[in-house]
């Protein structure tokens, strides 16, 4: 019963002696003691407290003093049983807070339904109409701190909060301003939950977290919040508003969602990472510490050090920064948090543990303490007769024994909390940085000064890198920036020039970091969000360096999406392969949480896939640039990237359609070239093609306007970016042909109308999403093309004449060697499979499987069809290229998009100087050799 020591036991007979406020009720009354034993064996449900106030309708329906005796009533029964089965060891503190929570939620709604039928009565003020109708609206109680969290201690205040739609008038005889009845009607139910009685009471009711607090009206309109939010709102408010929720039952589920999801989420949760969210709750901690220090409360275990608030603080923080982007933080229950927090691996495994268990302990404790007299305290009692009582409540032999236990739980607390929220610490030589720049370029002392400094850094060429960083600071693209912005660069520049002296070339370094933080700066949509994100997280400057150092093409990208900045915080293994089912069940889990935005679905839907897409791009290309990853690998991750983002695509594609004849398509998405080929690179363009088998009459028109869907989502450019370029001319007649083509359609194009490249593209292709029977039938089609039996001389000349076509359409003038188009570069190496394939699969079916050009290489020489020497050669050459071609655009500055600024941007990104890569060119000229002739 008690984990602490098993050698304390307490029954329920027992747990009475260790709560003052259960023995008064027994001795006022005692035979509560007998119904009270009884009763101790069950849990007191909601609907238990339901039928009990059902019962007492006769009483409470007729006036106030009835309505609060019965509630008073219901309250003791409730905290009398709760109290006995938490000390005995039979409720978990799940059930102590949720019965808590029960308890309010019932009492409030139930206060709330009888004096709303009296004040809205005909003959008195009758119902609050909206402006313009005939509308009746309702009060929205709004449940803030541990009520809203539904976390409520047994001795707790309830944190309210009133709020009604709009202005306008009552409909009743003495007809009144909605103002004026919302606020007499929650004057009224504060009086039945607040006002102790002979009864007791049932509530205490605080109701300062409203806008401007006890200053301001009782109750506020929707637009009176809305407009303090966007004018006044201040930080701690944000924090507060986090566990905002509406527990009126009769509202208005509009009201409701206009409310919660129009006024105050955007006011709590930003679109972009916040990450300023750790001055703001520093600054909110360090008033809680000087009251603490002020009234001496360290005995505190809330507000005290290592106490429940601190806790709660880690878990805000991190939804502050992340809740507008992730609907999962989007919560309220502080152990839930927790555990989001490790498996978003935010936090890590023991730093959850340690913050759960003591949050348990912490909670339990309280209630230990407040079950004494029934008051709300978090403070450890003073006299040695209660500290006993408390700690074999807590299941400890001695004060002390529970002492030591507390003190590890909130040592761990403070560590944790510290670790999370200490100030970014300065280097030895940040301030002498920081004031190098300050002055005017021809300052000669200041510039021998700068120089020197950076020579002892270690810069080989202090004057050049000094001159740059002069030169930023004069730029007018700094000039013009807001204060704030340039107030974090000043602060960021010194740490980031002694970072980049590890990351040879520095002047490239440098030069890219400048531009990356050109970038990030100029994020109106997150101003100075990610600048503040790399001073909050000065171990994420050596990573970023490193990256931007040895790609061109990762500082573009990081320029881009600097939101996947992020990734470098999470606490994982070193570059873990991504899990994609696991990934595939957080995203489906994201687009049907209970929390995601009720309006403008489909924008919401379109970010954030796109965050999602880059986010696992830019993971990858984290263990890429770190050397950790085969390409052939990659290329498979990168490839599985796309087919899940296709499957959601068609999925949300589908689900958007208004007409549609059946709840899932019988439609697939073909991938061709590189998609169906499992070789993508990090900003490859899909080459689809859209069939569909379904021979419903609107078949036709739906797949087709499901086709432009689906094309539509992967290509729109959004302020979160652009998910994938497409190519959609490999489909039967090319730019000419149906979007969608059916099965039969397909197939009869391929049998009797494709040209021979073609049947070429199709040894590449295969279903990358959609319905399985649809792709098994396009499989089927596919192997039938491809084991058809050929001329071999009449396909050779095709091939040939095709390979000569292409050459010709990309001519090299140079002295390079183009990897790709040039004579035994890439594409030969895949005209040989293919031609391998279109010639022998008719009595090699094993030809046609989708298992990549190397892995045909050497089924190819394993069948006899080509030499084994010739085949590995050819091998290790296309491998070489494809790393090569690899390299080179990383370090680009093309977007690899195969959009270039200029014509021969990407053939550039091909060439290579001849002697580079000969041996390997020769390898597939060989090859190319045996197969074709000379």
């Amino acid at each position: 019963m008690h984990t602490n020591d098993p050698t304390i036991t307490i029954d329920f007979e027992q747990a009475i002696s260790f709560s003052r406020f259960l023995q008064r009720i027994i001795n006022s009354d005692p035979s509560q003691k007998t119904r009270l034993l009884s009763n101790a064996s069950r849990p007191f449900h909601k609907t238990e407290m339901l039928d009990f106030l059902q019962r007492g309708t006769s009483i409470a329906m007729h006036d106030e003093f009835g309505l609060n005796s019965i509630l008073r009533i219901l309250r003791r029964q409730v905290i009398s049983r709760l109290a006995v089965r938490d000390i005995s060891g039979c409720a978990e503190l799940t059930e102590v807070m949720s019965t808590m929570t029960d308890l309010a939620e019932i009492s409030i709604n139930y206060a709330l339904s009888h004096h709303e039928k009296w004040l809205s009565a005909p003959e008195h003020f009758g119902s609050p109409k909206r402006k313009g109708t005939n509308q009746s609206q309702q009060l929205l109680v709004v449940a803030m701190g541990k009520l809203g969290g539904r976390e409520l201690n047994v001795s707790s205040d309830v944190d309210l909060i009133f709020a009604y739609p709009e202005d306008g008038e009552t409909d009743g005889k003495k007809s009144i301003s909605n103002h004026e009845f919302f606020a007499r009607l929650g004057r009224k139910l504060i009086a039945s939950l607040n006002d102790y009685t002979v009864d007791g009471y049932v509530f205490r009711v605080d109701m300062r977290l409203r806008p401007h607090g006890e200053c301001s009206p009782l109750a506020i309109s929707f637009d009176m919040l809305k407009e303090y939010f966007q004018t006044q709102g201040r930080e701690w408010e944000r924090h507060a508003w986090i566990k905002g929720r509406v527990i009126s039952e009769n509202t208005s589920a509009d009201d409701e969602s206009r409310l919660m999801e129009q006024i105050v989420k955007p006011f709590v949760f930003r679109k972009y990472l916040d990450f300023g969210a750790y001055a703001s709750m520093r600054s909110l901690h360090r008033q809680v510490r000087k009251e603490v220090e002020r009234r001496e409360m360290h005995d505190n275990i809330k507000l005290g050090p290592g106490g429940i608030r601190e806790i709660e603080f880690i878990t805000q923080v991190f939804q502050l920064i992340r809740g507008g982007h992730d609907v999962d933080l989007c919560i309220r229950p502080t152990l839930d948090v927790l555990q989001q927090l490790q498996r978003k691996q935010q936090l890590p495994v023991r730093t959850v543990t340690e913050l759960v268990d003591a949050y348990r302990f912490l909670r339990k404790l309280e209630h230990r303490l407040q079950f004494l007299d029934d008051q709300q305290t978090q403070t450890l009692p003073g006299s040695n007769e209660d500290r006993e009582l408390i700690a074999t409540s807590m299941g400890f032999q001695s004060y002390e024994k529970f002492l030591q236990q507390l003190e590890v739980h909130r040592m761990h607390v403070s560590h944790h909390f510290e670790l999370i929220f200490a100030a970014p610490k300065k280097s030895a030589t940040h301030d002498i940085l920081s004031n190098l720049w300050q002055t005017q370029p021809e300052n000669a002392a200041q510039k021998e000064a700068a120089a020197s400094q950076l020579s002892t850094l270690g810069f080989d060429e202090p004057t050049k890198i000094s001159e740059r960083v002069q030169q930023f600071y004069q730029s007018q693209f700094y000039l013009q920036l807001p204060e704030l912005s340039q107030h974090k660069i000043r602060m960021l520049l010194p740490a980031m020039i002694e970072t980049i002296v590890r990351f040879p070339p520095v002047e490239t370094t440098l030069e890219r970091m400048l531009k990356l933080l050109e970038a990030i700066s100029s994020k109106k949509s997150s101003p100075a969000s990610y600048l503040t994100l790399l001073l909050e997280h000065p171990d994420t400057l050596p990573r970023v360096a490193k990256l931007v150092s040895i790609s061109q093409w990762a500082s573009d990208y990081l320029g881009r999406h600097p939101i996947v900045l992020d990734e470098l915080l999470r606490h994982q293994e070193p570059n873990p392969l991504p899990d994609w089912e696991a990934l595939k069940n957080e995203l489906a889990s994201q687009f049907n949480h209970v929390n995601k935005p009720k309006s403008d679905v489909i924008g919401w839907q379109m970010d954030h896939l796109r965050h999602f897409q880059h986010a696992q791009v830019f993971r990858l290309l984290a263990t890429d640039l770190e050397g950790s990853l085969k390409l052939e690998t990659l290329s498979d991750q990168l490839t599985a990237l796309a087919d899940l983002v296709l499957e959601t695509v068609l999925m949300l594609a589908w689900n958007g359609l208004r007409k549609r004849h059946r709840n899932t398509p019988r439609f697939a998405i073909i991938g061709y070239g590189k998609l169906g080929g499992k070789e993508l690179g990090y900003a490859s363009d899909l080459d689809i093609v859209f069939l569909f088998d379904d021979d419903h009459p609107d078949a036709a028109e739906t797949y087709t306007k499901l086709a432009h869907s689906v094309n539509t989502w992967l290509t729109s450019q959004t302020s979160a970016g652009l998910l994938y370029a497409t190519d959609l001319r490999l489909r039967p007649n090319g730019n000419s042909g149906l979007w969608v083509h059916s099965i039969e359609a397909f197939s009869q194009y391929q049998h009797s109308q494709a040209w021979v490249w073609e049947h070429q593209a199709l040894t590449r292709a295969r279903c990358a999403a959609g319905d399985r029977e649809v792709a098994q039938a396009f499989e089927s089609t596919r192997k039938e093309i491809l084991c058809r039996q050929r001329d071999l001389q009449q396909l050779k000349e095709n091939i040939l004449s095709m390979r000569e076509k292409m050459r010709d359409a990309h001519p090299n003038q140079t002295a390079l060697f183009d990897i790709k188009h040039d004579r035994g570069g890439i594409i030969d190496v895949e005209f040989i499979v293919q031609f391998l394939i279109l010639g022998h699969a008719h009595r090699y079916p094993e030809l046609t499987g989708n298992i990549g050009n190397i892995a045909l290489l050497k089924l190819a020489a394993q069948l006899n069809l080509i030499s084994a020497e010739n085949a590995e050669k050819a091998r290790r050459a296309y491998r070489e290229f494809r790393r090569t071609q690899h390299r080179q655009r990383l370090n680009s500055d093309d977007n690899l998009t195969g959009t270039p600024t200029t014509d021969g941007s990407v053939q550039a990104l091909n060439r290579v100087e001849t002697a580079q890569l000969n041996d390997d060119r020769l390898a597939v000229i060989a090859l190319w050799n045996e197969v074709f002739g000379n």
